[in-house]
């Protein structure tokens, strides 16, 4: 079965193909960064309009690629969770050509597309296993028992992992998207004589919380200004020490409330090189092994959603109507697929 995955939840025009018979995957990806780093985030007009402009003609350029448009078997896209108006650009392209060449069409969870990423690789991890979710809109830990049987072990009560990131980075006064930047500014130095509070670690429990975090930031920028290059570094390393030390002690409880011997990471944040480095030592430790998609699937891209809805899709999983898009989505309440 040769799937079309279509992503358009925020900022990104993924467009892919994914046989199913053979794993061979063609995919398109544009990135609207340039058109938003002006006003140091996404702005949700300007992203629809964009998905608009791109996702018709990467669709055509990814079809002449791999020949007839009646090679194509079935149309996934992305339902929800993400902004309303780019969700449905990807959502009306994909009703129109599955109902001009007749095909089924599936509405994929954004998040489980990220979740299921690490499947596509030759190496994978079997179900049941802990799932860590982190992007700049989302940060949960999951318990995935098989495709579809999710249940959530813990979240963001405030902010997601990756807007702290971006929002530290824009106090340290670096352009967006932060994330990777300020990484790349921790890197400059080998140890700061700064430290931030590790949130949620000093009681029970898997939730999280980077509200305060960033508020500590803050602080310290303005007691710090004017910020020379060597304070920037430090504060980025403490800050990021800080945000993996966190993920990494929760993932620890994940692995130890459930049993499981296998940890997934997956989404934006899941590309953070101390980040991966730290979580797989810590698996390691107790004998888990930590799992990650390739780095180019981190980021939100039309293979995930493609791969996610042809796994649904191959299990009989179709919409019967039109479905609205989802802007907020929860994964337990997916179905599960049986076998």
């Amino acid at each position: 079965m040769k799937v079309l995955g279509i992503e358009t939840s925020c900022d990104e025009t993924g467009i892919a193909v994914y046989d199913s018979v053979s794993g061979e995957l063609s995919q398109r990806l544009y990135s609207q960064v340039e058109k938003h780093r002006e006003y140091g985030g996404v702005v949700p007009e300007i992203a629809s309009r964009d998905h608009v402009a791109r996702a018709a003609p990467l669709v055509t350029d990814i079809l002449q690629e791999i020949g007839a448009i009646g090679d194509i078997d079935a149309i996934a896209y992305t339902r929800g969770p993400g902004l309303i108006g780019a969700l449905m650009v990807g959502a009306n392209l994909a009703r129109g050509l599955a109902w001009a060449m007749q095909r089924p069409l599936l509405g994929v969870h954004h998040m489980e597309g990220h979740l299921l990423a690490p499947l596509m690789a030759t190496e994978k991890p079997d179900f049941p296993f802990v799932a860590l979710l982190v992007s700049g809109g989302h940060t949960l830990l999951v318990d995935a028992r098989a495709i579809g049987d999710y249940r959530i072990l813990g979240e963001t009560l405030d902010d997601a992992v990756g807007e702290a990131f971006d929002k530290t980075a824009k106090l340290l006064g670096l352009p967006y998207p932060g994330g990777p930047q300020l990484a790349a500014l921790a890197d400059q130095v080998a140890s700061s004589r700064f430290d931030f509070p590790r949130p949620m670690t000093n009681r029970p429990g898997l939730e999280f919380s980077f509200s305060g975090l960033k508020t500590a930031a803050l602080v310290l920028v303005q007691n710090e200004t004017p910020l020379d290059d060597s304070t920037r570094s430090e504060i980025a390393y403490a800050f990021q020490r800080a945000v993996v030390d966190t993920l990494r002690i929760k993932c620890e409880r994940a692995l130890e409330a459930t049993g499981y011997a296998d940890l997934v990471i997956a989404g934006g944040v899941g590309a953070n090189r101390l980040l991966r480095a730290e979580l797989k030592r810590a698996c390691e430790a107790r004998g888990a092994r930590a799992w990650f998609p390739a780095l180019e699937y981190c980021t939100d891209n039309g293979a995930m959603i493609a791969y996610a809805g042809a796994q649904r899709l191959a299990a009989g999983q179709v919409d019967e109507a039109v479905h609205d898009v989802l802007p907020r989505w929860s994964l337990e309440s997916l179905p599960a697929l049986q076998g």
